[in-house]
């Protein structure tokens, strides 16, 4: 069974960076593939960015395309959500899971999808 786990929230002023990383084990196939979502208070969630273990460009939300970057490191089994240019409306909690559909314009769970416990981003001042 899949387990991810995401590590490196906290708070950050605006403008500012953060790097998110998601560690992952018990996938069953070579090929997967990887989401970041987020779910602010009273929001719905909503998808951030994606990657697979193909060698595909990551989709990104338009939301964050040109302050997010997601990469990966199939040795050591992460994938890290580099964030830039934060804004307060970045702030949620931001979750990492397997399964997912993968898209140009970022994530959509699939059904059969995997989640880790979340961790808080908060953008203040």
């Amino acid at each position: 069974q899949a387990q991810l786990a995401e590590h490196g929230g906290g708070l950050v002023q605006p403008g500012g960076s953060l790097r998110l990383s998601c560690t992952h084990s018990g996938f069953t196939r070579a090929y997967y593939a990887i989401g970041w979502f987020r779910q602010a208070p009273g929001k719905e969630r909503e998808g951030v960015s994606c990657i697979t273990s193909a060698e595909y460009d990551p989709g990104y939300a338009d939301s964050v395309k040109g302050r997010f970057s997601m990469s990966k490191d199939n040795v050591e089994n992460i994938v890290y959500l580099q964030m830039a240019e934060l804004k307060p409306e970045d702030t949620a909690v931001y979750y990492c899971a397997s399964d997912v559909v993968c898209a140009r314009n970022g994530p959509r769970p699939s059904g059969y999808d995997s989640w880790g416990p979340g961790t808080q981003v908060t953008v203040s001042s």
